[in-house]
């Protein structure tokens, strides 16, 4: 069980991960070392499992964000896993859902054009829906 201050040190790395030890035990009330010690225990402890970045997609030139519901068309889902495996310049995330669906995309693309030509090539695989992302509120 986690007490207010591991919640807080989650909190503070969320936000920026490269923050330092000294300057998160200001912002939880510690010492670098006593907030150093914490973090090593949450990590031991797998509650922090990874440190990672967000990229802005855009400052990449992917312009276009979907998220496309996928429909299996048999029960083998290898071929489709291989072609989202070869697929990272595009596909950010996939997602295995219940529901309304089988699996769950988010992706990001420089244009409608190669978007399209995407949905071409995972039609081979299976069927789906699309949704754009018109504005992140």
């Amino acid at each position: 069980m986690l007490d207010q201050t591991d919640k807080l040190i989650l909190e503070e790395l969320s936000k920026n991960s490269r923050i330092t030890m000294k300057e998160l035990g200001e912002r939880v009330h510690l010492t670098g070392q006593a907030a150093a010690a914490r973090v090593a225990k949450l990590e031991d402890n797998g509650v922090i499992e990874k440190y990672t970045i967000q990229v802005n997609q855009k400052e990449l030139g992917c312009w276009v964000h979907a998220w496309i519901t996928i429909f299996t068309k048999s029960t083998s889902h290898q071929p489709y896993l291989s072609f989202i495996a070869e697929q990272k310049n595009y596909v950010l995330t996939n997602y295995k859902i219940s529901g309304d669906g089988c699996y769950l995309l988010e992706s990001r693309f420089p244009s409608n054009e190669i978007l399209d030509q995407f949905l071409t090539d995972l039609n081979k695989h299976v069927n789906y829906k699309v949704s754009i992302v018109i504005n992140k509120l």
